[in-house]
């Protein structure tokens, strides 16, 4: 079993910037494909990230392209997204999750991904 914990949300001022973290214990997760996923309320929990066991390739959605940076240490066991020039509709709780290396299913699909963090709030204003 893998364990994922997120930390690292909090209230920005639009513009702003910040740096989230998934902690992955019970199993090392350097062979694991992981992503970032976020949900807003009343809202289906959409793709943010996507990043290889190997670091590459990595993919973004397009709302998200050029601001935000996904990035792992498998060394720490650890998976990152940098986050800059942050936006209202930015504003959701922030979820990691961890999938089998080559699993089936799409890289963005919530499906393809076993393991899940419990969420970290990421809140932009305006």
């Amino acid at each position: 079993q893998v364990q994922l914990v997120e930390s690292g949300g909090g209230s920005v001022q639009a513009g702003g910037s910040l740096r989230l973290s998934c902690a992955a214990s019970g199993r090392t997760v350097s062979t694991y494909d992981m992503g970032w996923f976020r949900q807003a309320p009343g809202k289906e929990r959409e793709f943010v990230s996507f990043i290889n066991w190997i670091s590459s390739p990595t993919y973004y959605a397009d709302s998200v392209k050029g601001r935000f940076t996904i990035s792992r240490d498998n060394a720490k066991n650890t998976l990152y997204l940098q986050m800059n020039s942050l936006k209202p509709e930015d504003t959701a709780a922030y979820y990691c999750a961890a999938s089998v290396r080559d699993a089936r299913g799409s890289y963005y699909s919530p499906s393809r991904y076993n393991y899940w963090g419990q969420g970290t709030q990421v809140t932009v204003s305006s």
